[in-house]
């Protein structure tokens, strides 16, 4: 066996090197398993490590965040407790308090709720809500992949576009970098577009905008799983090779935190404010149906949307069905769906029964024997994928948004999600994941157990990837 004597005075360099990247790391304030584990990393492997964590880490962001222009109109349209507690019900009430602690608006009035579970429906209202604007069309999107869809939204884009109306498109560095010249005739046609990051940056695997949003106008607005793809149109693909996903469609004055969010973004990728009445309406109170908005990331109050899902898990008193493209709970949230499942709560879990990462679903796979010895109902979808990300909070909430169950939509990523309370939203929401079951299949320990030992070697290492998937 050969060993490497190394000099004194690298070595010198080298613990100098771990004890302040330890101190950077520990600064920060990471749950302490991860800050620990990361530490390790670093002293074992310090340029390797050092790269790892620069790179898809889970470091914070800086930027300037529009809190005076959200209080303002958060301030102008705060129902009192009363009102809340009869609109919202039991959970949607805690679920309502606890985003409201974490700086997120309060539930504000909608006069129109639409959730879509076809891409073809949604994708017609987006582009007759297009065809309506009259002042400003603003959308941000996570992927736009050139295709049926793609021509069908650009092209709809480009009328308004020459028609006056000021568009702009806001996507992300790294799920839109190959687009060649598909932008060129918005471009040409006066559209604004603007990156969300390089694809190569520090950072450059997070700090994504894995936001879905089109605002109209700022009194009508989109969010929900659907990137601008054809995978999400049945029409186009066929419903086989599809990508079953859920949209939301909002008017009135909970479509005003959609815009902040999309309003921020486009500041921090372009250092440009937009600002005024014509972009952020004069909140009406005007609407039967209550909708809370939750926009979270690295530079967002710590965990909002994880704090979301948590208190909606945790304090469910009857159900809680769960759809996710990605299954890759934290500690917490593990916790969470199994104590409710002992409390006798109907929990469901629909994933993907094979989604487009085989890391993600080995790891995914690790947790099926603790969440169904617990009572944990889990279903594995497909074909075609599932790409929904929604919950059903027992006859309370219905949230529909961008974010999976995993470490990088609650931590990492830029993500929203829409929660929308009231019955009709709640039935709507439920019946759909209920036919949705129909071409799923129940998970159950006989099929854990089947498992070779070398599939399982293979999720138990996934597993240690948790943090970063």
């Amino acid at each position: 066996m050969i060993f490497i004597t190394l000099p004194d005075w690298l070595i010198a360099i080298e613990v100098v090197w771990v004890v302040a990247l330890s101190a950077y790391i520990i600064l920060e304030r990471r749950p302490p398993l991860a800050t620990l584990a990361w530490i390790v990393g670093l002293a074992t492997l310090p340029l390797v490590g050092f790269a790892v964590y620069y790179f898809v880490g889970p470091r914070r962001l800086d930027r300037k965040r529009r809190r005076r222009i959200m209080a303002r109109s958060a301030n102008r349209s705060r129902p009192n407790r009363e009102t809340l507690r009869d609109a919202l019900g039991h959970a949607g009430e805690r679920l309502a308090r606890v985003a409201t602690g974490t700086e997120q608006p309060p539930p504000l009035h909608a006069t129109h709720v639409q959730l879509f579970h076809i891409g073809s429906a949604a994708y017609d209202a987006i582009i007759d809500a297009i065809g309506a604007a009259t002042h400003h069309v603003h959308l941000e999107y996570y992927i736009l992949t050139e295709g049926v869809v793609a021509e069908r939204i650009r092209t709809a884009l480009i009328e308004r576009a020459r028609a006056g109306v000021q568009i702009r498109l806001l996507l992300d560095g790294l799920g839109t970098s190959r687009l060649g010249e598909f932008l060129q005739p918005l471009r040409a046609a006066g559209v604004e577009i603007a990156r969300f990051g390089p694809r190569m940056r520090p950072g450059f695997v997070n700090f994504r905008t894995h936001r879905k949003i089109v605002v109209c106008d700022g009194r009508t607005g989109f969010t929900g799983g659907m990137n601008i793809d054809d995978c999400h149109d049945e029409l186009v693909v066929g419903v086989e090779r599809g990508w079953r996903d859920t949209q939301v469609e909002l008017h009135g004055d909970a479509v005003a935190p959609l815009a902040i969010a999309f309003l921020e973004d486009w500041q921090y990728a372009t250092d440009i404010v937009l600002d005024g009445i014509a972009f952020l309406p004069a909140l009406t109170e005007v609407g039967d149906t209550f909708v809370q908005i939750c926009a979270s990331g690295p530079d967002a109050h710590p965990q909002s949307i994880h704090a979301v899902f948590f208190t909606a898990i945790s304090t469910a008193r009857e159900r809680v069905w769960i759809s996710t493209a990605y299954f890759v709970p934290d500690e917490s949230m593990q916790e969470a769906l199994t104590v409710a499942a002992l409390r006798g709560v109907d929990v469901r879990v629909l994933l993907s029964a094979k989604s487009d990462h085989a890391l993600v679903d080995a790891a995914a796979r690790s947790y099926f024997p603790e969440m169904l010895a617990s009572g944990v109902k889990l279903y594995g979808y497909g074909p075609p994928s599932l790409h929904s990300k929604t919950l059903v909070v027992d006859h309370d909430a219905a949230i529909v948004g961008t974010a999976n169950l995993d470490n990088r939509s609650l931590r990492l990523n830029f993500e929203v999600l829409a929660i929308c309370y009231g019955a009709a939203a709640v039935t709507d929401l439920a019946r759909a994941f209920e036919h949705d079951l129909q071409r799923a299949h129940r998970i159950t320990a006989g099929d854990v157990a089947k498992s070779s030992i070398g599939a399982r070697l293979f999720e138990g290492v996934a597993r240690l990837f948790s943090p970063m998937l």
